[in-house]
């Protein structure tokens, strides 16, 4: 009955997907208290409530801070809980980003994987339940604004409304998680007004907009020369050598006799997974540092940078490179700026659930101690998710997404975090299926329609399960 169902709403919820891609849901400034996290995301939040109420379902919106779709009677409440918010759509897209087109049997957009699709697939999953079988307890979709900065969203949620007993995310990966690395966001900094003497100087950074849990694939820095001790010709010539010898795609664009401006290219992937991607701010960092070598202006922040962490992404050069069965710990060099005289690199940390975040924020005091101009901080932290595979939770959801697919795949552990983390008793659970390219935070991002149906299923299944707990 509930495969029937949702089958025969195949086109709705391909439609309904696809106007909830179109809404361009990134975070903005908003003057509204109503809407702390903008218009765009409010209009996401006001669209998922509407629908939930047209289907049938008890819906309400949290002071614009998130909201909750929900049927069922009984003490008891499972969760589900998904995002509306997504990162900046970036460029170069196949299809426009907020176009939802459908092409090859999938449907391209930013959010379609992370999370607008999984949420439509919950949400249907949960229509199909109440159209066909009768349970026991509360089931709750609770939307999230906010995943992809603070959770301010999920904070508020917490503060003010019911938590669930038992429930998952659908926001990372099948066949489910057990174990999520812990998060750390992280900056070094320094003062530079001393340098703005110096023959060669930062004037301006651009890393376009890019997210801090986003490996960056476009970063500008351009610079002055002191024209009168420097010939451009010449320090072009030895930028263009420099750059030859590091095999870094980065363009030279002489602005005038004095300025120039460096633009390094990379390619985009999710800070859980560094190794997917290339690093462009990391890339423009090494050769900012050769080059101001090179005419003996030492910047402390870039010489620490360039000899401890380079374009490496697993910390091996801080002594950091931690690692145990929920993987390896991953850094992503995920921002830079210049503000008020203030040179500051920011930094993503995934650490393996063993690690201790004290002994890392230890070998970076300790290291950073011969550069007693630069200053590291850690504002973000994120404790590690982790539950054994024995758990029933566990086991239940898992045992579910084989019999499902007829597989045999044991709980994975991730370098990224979903909302699971944020209440007990809760692990994520999809939509990513295993094998498939991760298109989270991708240019391209997309979801598969069959998969899309699929996760449907599934999670119609899991809230059978859950009831039964």
């Amino acid at each position: 009955m509930i495969h029937k169902y949702i089958e025969n709403h195949k086109n709705e919820i391909i439609q309904k997907t696809q106007e909830l891609i179109k809404i361009p849901s990134v975070i903005s400034v908003s003057n509204n208290a109503l809407h702390p996290f903008g218009e765009p995301i409010n209009d996401a939040l006001e669209y998922m409530l509407e629908l939930g109420k047209n289907l049938g379902f008890r819906t309400k919106n949290i002071d614009g801070y998130c909201g909750y779709i929900e049927f069922g009677k009984g003490k008891e409440l499972i969760g589900i809980i998904g995002h509306l918010d997504v990162v900046p759509e970036g460029d170069n897209w196949t299809y426009p980003p907020f176009s939802a087109t459908i092409s090859d049997n999938k449907i391209y957009g930013r959010g379609a994987i992370d999370d607008k699709g999984p949420v439509i697939s919950a949400l249907y999953a949960m229509k199909s339940i109440m159209e066909t079988c009768k349970v026991h307890k509360r089931v709750r979709l609770i939307l999230g604004l906010n995943e992809e900065n603070d959770w301010k969203c999920i904070h508020y949620y917490k503060k003010y409304e019911e938590s669930p007993s038992i429930g998952f995310s659908p926001d990372a990966d099948f066949p489910c998680i057990h174990s999520e690395k812990s998060i750390m966001t992280s900056y070094l900094k320094m003062d530079y007004s001393t340098f703005l003497a110096k023959d060669i100087v930062i004037k301006d950074i651009n890393t376009y907009d890019n997210a801090i849990n986003v490996v960056p694939k476009m970063c500008s820095i351009t610079l002055k020369i002191n024209c009168k001790k420097i010939a451009m010709n010449t320090f072009i010539e030895n930028l263009r050598k420099i750059i030859s010898e590091t095999n870094f795609e980065i363009d030279i664009y002489k602005i005038d006799e004095e300025e120039i401006k460096l633009t390094s290219y990379g390619k985009s992937s999710h800070a859980a997974h560094p190794e997917s991607g290339t690093n462009a701010i990391a890339r423009l960092l090494v050769i900012l540092s050769k080059i101001f070598n090179l005419y003996v202006i030492k910047v402390p922040l870039l010489d620490f940078f360039a000899t401890y962490i380079n374009t490496q992404y697993d910390g091996k050069k801080l002594g950091i490179d931690y690692e145990d069965e929920s993987g390896k710990l991953t850094l992503n060099v995920g921002n830079l700026s210049f503000k008020n005289n203030i040179l500051a690199i920011g930094l993503n940390l995934r650490i393996p659930v063993t690690a201790n975040i004290m002994d890392i924020e230890d070998r970076f005091s300790k290291t950073i101690h011969s550069y007693p101009d630069v200053d590291f901080n850690t504002p973000f932290y994120k404790p590690a998710l982790y539950i054994p595979k024995e758990n029933n939770l566990v086991k239940t959801l898992c045992n579910i997404y084989n019999e499902e697919t007829n597989s045999h795949l044991e709980p994975i552990a991730i370098g990224g975090a979903t909302y699971a983390r944020a209440f007990d008793n809760c692990i994520s659970f999809g939509a990513n299926f295993p094998g498939d390219l991760d298109m989270c935070h991708q240019t391209d991002e997309f979801i598969d329609i069959d998969k899309l149906l699929l996760s449907c299923k599934i999670y119609a299944k899991a809230i059978l399960a859950l009831d039964d707990f």
